[in-house]
């Protein structure tokens, strides 16, 4: 069974900047696509950012793009999420997913991403 581990999360203040880890393990990390959604408080989960197998494919949501960065180490097992300028709508949990399907094309989608993490807070204040 993959196991997803979310870590970094905390409180920064508006244009600061946090670095999100999401540590895999119980698969073969390197065939999985990957991706970071986030929800906030009485809003549904939304899209952030995600990435192809190999790392070089990455595509983000327009309200991130610019500020976060995603990337992945296949040595590591692991997926990063770089977050800069961060601005209080920013405010959210945070989870990483994996898609273990053949697709060519990253999902945007949730449903097409089969295993999650628990999650990790952000909170980012004015």
């Amino acid at each position: 069974q993959v196991q997803l581990v979310e870590s970094g999360g905390g409180l920064v203040q508006a244009g600061g900047s946090l670095r999100l880890s999401c540590a895999a393990s119980g698969g073969t990390f390197s065939s999985f696509r990957m991706g970071w959604f986030r929800q906030a408080p009485g809003t549904e989960r939304e899209f952030v950012a995600a990435i192809s197998r190999r790392g070089p494919s990455t595509n983000y949501a327009d309200s991130v793009k610019g500020r976060f960065t995603i990337s992945r180490d296949n040595a590591k097992n692991t997926v990063y999420l770089q977050m800069s300028s961060l601005k209080p709508e920013d405010t959210a949990v945070y989870y990483c997913a994996a898609d273990r399907s053949l697709r060519v094309i990253s999902s945007t989608l949730g449903d097409d991403y089969d295993y999650w993490g628990q999650g990790t807070e952000v909170t980012v204040s004015s």
